[in-house]
């Protein structure tokens, strides 16, 4: 794929011989080693980022488009996706977040004005070009239910204090600059504080219009994958079958006892049961990176992150407003038999035309529009 997509990405250790070493570039989002170059460590953290952006958008899908349309089938197929995709939420995004933190904790040690510019300002432009294509696009599909700037004080806000549907580029602008402002101290001094702030959010203490939610809730993870790191890559690399069996029964009973209690807003609930949905997830990826068959395309997908994410809300916007009349409108049987795969369909669709429309961006030199316009800089070491 592309490989000026993003500031470059410093990856987990790894433990193949200097003279075999692969130097990457631009590897915040995207990697162009083949999967059978990569160390086994690199591969499940790949591969964890790719079934992130397949929950993201799968769940973008579930919730902004397929319990949207008006289906008439007889069976609660709707609601029980929307219940599966609700599983999900502990784990999508503090995984994503925790295996960003663990590519970024090289790069928090370089000196501020790499930061500044390479990650910081990086993320932050993203942000500003991608929140101004989904304001003019969103505008032309108004019955998707989403965030989006409808007067110029709205925008200002999603630039500044409320961040649209982009906000895990903005939380990644922010986290960089708590990561690189904290590194000197104690990790129980700037950990502890971020799982505060987490618990605080998710528990309703705090205002959190829009996007705010995610921001507070997930700083922890991206700091705990940063700091945490060696002890990640080891817990990856000596995961069993029967650690993986006891994090997903333990990840299981979680969500069971959150849910039979109602304790979703308890204090600390959220994220007890998100750092245990990220245990799970790492091991279970650690494991997948075993089987090349599936985990290899999970990871290719997982370092070409940045277009998905990016283009596929207004994506799904044009699609919503293309199907949304139409599949309402089918009979009974006809839409039995698509009601059970849609929203697989609808999300394999969405990743494609995605990854198409940024194949035809690129095609014209639009690279501006997937990186902060700069010299070009060669691949940083592991």
């Amino acid at each position: 794929m592309i490989q000026q997509l993003s500031p470059t990405e410093s990856r987990p250790v790894d433990t193949q011989p200097e003279a075999t070493r692969v130097r990457f570039r631009h590897r915040y989002w995207t990697r162009t080693v083949p999967a059978d170059r990569q160390s086994h460590r690199a591969r499940w953290a790949d591969a964890a980022k790719g079934v992130c952006i397949i929950l993201v958008v799968l769940w973008h899908v579930v919730v902004k488009d397929y319990l949207q349309i008006d289906w008439h089938v007889g069976v609660p197929v709707p609601g029980l996706w929307g219940t599966l995709g609700e599983q999900f939420l502990p784990l999508r995004m503090p995984l994503f977040f925790t295996i960003s933190g663990v590519f970024a904790a090289n790069a928090a040690q370089r000196p501020w004005r790499v930061v500044a510019r390479g990650r910081i300002a990086g993320f932050l432009y993203l942000y500003v070009v991608w929140l101004l294509i989904h304001t003019a696009v969103l505008a032309a599909a108004p019955q998707l239910p989403t965030d989006r700037a409808t007067s110029a004080l709205g925008l200002l806000e999603q630039l500044t204090i409320t961040p649209s549907n982009l906000w895990y580029l903005y939380a990644l602008a922010l986290y960089f600059t708590v990561a690189k402002a904290t590194r000197r101290l104690p990790r129980a001094l700037v950990l502890v504080p971020a799982a505060a702030l987490s618990a605080i959010a998710a528990a309703g203490l705090l205002d959190t219009p829009g996007n705010r939610a995610g921001l507070y809730q997930n700083l922890v993870f991206f700091l705990a994958g940063l700091s945490l790191r060696p002890q990640i890559e080891r817990w990856a690399a000596t995961a069993s079958r029967r650690r993986l069996v006891l994090t997903s029964g333990a990840y299981a009973l979680a969500l069971a006892a959150m849910a039979a209690a109602g304790a979703q807003q308890w204090f600390g609930v959220w994220t007890a049961v998100s750092a245990v949905a990220v245990i799970f997830g790492i091991t279970a990826a650690a494991r997948l990176a075993r089987w090349s068959a599936l985990s290899d395309p999970l990871a290719r997908l997982g370092r070409i992150t940045l277009p998905i994410y990016v283009i596929h809300m207004p994506v799904l916007a044009l699609l919503h407003r293309l199907l949304l009349v139409p599949i309402s409108g089918l009979d009974r049987s006809a839409q039995g038999l698509i009601v059970l795969g849609y929203p697989i369909l609808l999300s394999g669709l969405v990743i494609a035309v995605s990854l198409a429309v940024h194949r035809g961006l690129v095609a014209v030199r639009a690279r501006w529009l997937f990186a902060l316009p700069g010299p070009r800089r060669g691949g940083a070491a592991g």
